[in-house]
């Protein structure tokens, strides 16, 4: 039996971050212009009723910003607006499946793209393996890294990033989302990073767990991890595109030296990984998980389709070795349209990532049936109903009962049409941003909206459920 709550909640939630209507700029908004620059020191909080405009980079200290359902933030792309949640501050941005918390560009409808501003970094107290314990992180956003794995930076929930990652020099960009040093008692789910230039979330070190969480149009990877990542994280999806993007997962523990403890080593389950394998829409969209650096890593119940590259690869000599000791935990993974699906280069370990993916029963290669899933349109990640990640065919492993996963009977980052609500929102490639359209039929809307690039994008719903417009089942 599937876990049909959970489902549930994720397709309203990734609806919600798809249908929630764009930005044009601060001009735009009927709403209060509140430009805000420099550091915030005493606890703030932002209202759904003013837009925030992002001055340069402005820190969290000392402090909790809280940020209301429905609120919009804007950064400035002349002063590449970032927001940065010190080590000492906190974030509380609570959206709602109806009023998700909007991070954007300040460009007009038709001409954003990625790396228009900065993006969303927050700075805890949990480990790293840096030497001294302790790191500064890139673009300038201060130290990060502690001794407290249960440090809370706050609470992201309902929250997309979008347009973000700009280049403050040469490989010094930011990330949708970077997670440093972050603790496991920070929450974060129901999170969408779309269309960044750089990586979309990115763990350096940490523990901080992460669910319900989409990058689609990501310019870099997809997911990253370094510095001795030892979080959680279930039911993730990404879709790249073609015309810019690298891996789907990259992977490392330390590129000073890959042995350094804490060794990442998260836990995972539930994911769709999906590539561009169209060449006519760019060369790009490489590696589907590359493992290297001496990462270790449970990934379990996912799939990994149409990379050009390589679907899976275990890179470096001491990765190797942490795969040949145990330390690479891969079971009930499909691969599928991958190019070549497995690695298979010599000369860094005693067998293959190839040879390492065959002599597990566990790991096939099959195609997974999904509806539309290189669809740049209106793609739809769920299988069919007969698709092998859900009939029950292939085994899938149950996570731990730990508080934090939930019980899903299924193989990949969301499930198919037997829920009682399949909704999966579809995120196009156009220009257009625009506001929900109604319909007198609730089994469809119609989405102009800013994860659109060349127009609108159709949500279908069927089940026992329905929309009105765009705020309510």
């Amino acid at each position: 039996m599937q876990n049909r709550k959970g489902n549930r909640k994720w397709v309203r939630a990734l609806l919600a971050l798809a249908a929630a209507s764009g930005l044009s700029g601060p001009a735009a908004f009927a709403q209060n212009v509140v430009r805000v620059s420099g550091r915030i020191t005493s606890d703030t909080t932002w209202t759904a009723n003013n837009v925030y405009v992002l001055q340069g980079t402005v820190f969290v200290e000392n402090a909790a910003l809280r940020i209301e359902a429905g609120t919009r933030i804007v950064g400035e792309g002349a002063s590449i607006g970032t927001l940065v949640i010190s080590r000492s501050g906190q974030i509380f941005a609570e959206g709602r499946a109806d009023a998700p918390i909007i991070f954007t560009s300040d460009q007009p409808a038709g001409s954003r793209g990625r790396a228009n501003w900065g993006g969303l970094v927050i700075s805890g107290d949990a480990p790293i393996n840096v030497p001294g314990g302790e790191a500064f992180g890139e673009g300038d956003t201060g130290v990060y890294g502690g001794n407290d794995p249960n440090d809370s930076s706050g609470v992201l929930r309902y929250v997309r990033v979008e347009y973000a990652g700009i280049e403050f020099s040469p490989d010094n960009e930011l990330n949708g989302i970077a997670f440093q040093g972050v603790g496991r008692g920070t929450v974060v789910e129901f999170v969408q990073v779309h269309f960044n230039k750089d990586d979309g979330l990115e763990f350096f070190g940490g523990t901080v767990d992460v669910k319900y969480a989409v990058m689609t149009g990501i310019g870099d990877d997809s997911f990253d991890w370094t510095e001795g990542w030892q979080g959680r994280g279930q039911f993730w999806i990404a879709q790249q595109y073609g015309d810019d993007a690298d891996q789907g997962i990259e992977a490392d523990n330390n590129a000073e030296n890959n042995d350094l403890e804490p060794r990442a080593n998260p836990t995972l389950y539930n994911l769709t990984l999906i590539g561009d394998p169209d060449f006519d829409q760019g060369s790009e969209s490489d590696e589907g998980i590359l493992l290297r650096e001496g990462t270790a890593a449970t990934i379990k119940n996912s799939i990994v389709m149409g990379f050009k590259e390589v679907g899976l690869n275990i890179n470096d000599a001491a990765t190797f070795t942490v795969a040949a000791n145990g330390g690479i935990i891969l079971e009930n993974m499909i691969f599928f349209n991958n190019n070549p699906n497995f690695a298979d280069d010599p000369g860094e370990g005693a067998f293959t990532t190839k040879q390492f993916a065959e002599q597990n029963s566990s790991i096939v290669v099959r195609d997974p049936m999904l509806r539309g899933p290189y669809d740049t349109t209106s793609p739809d990640y769920r299988p069919l109903s007969d698709s092998p990640a859900v009939t029950g065919e292939l085994a899938v492993s149950l996570p731990p009962n730990d508080g934090f996963f939930e019980p899903a009977r299924f193989i990949g980052g969301i499930s198919n049409e037997r829920d009682p609500n399949p909704t999966l929102p579809t995120w196009g490639t156009g220009s257009r941003v625009g506001r929900t359209s109604r319909r007198t039929r609730l089994d469809e809307i119609s989405i102009e909206g800013p994860l659109a690039r060349r127009g609108p994008v159709s949500i279908a719903c069927g089940g026992d459920g329905g929309l009105q417009g765009r705020r309510r089942w």
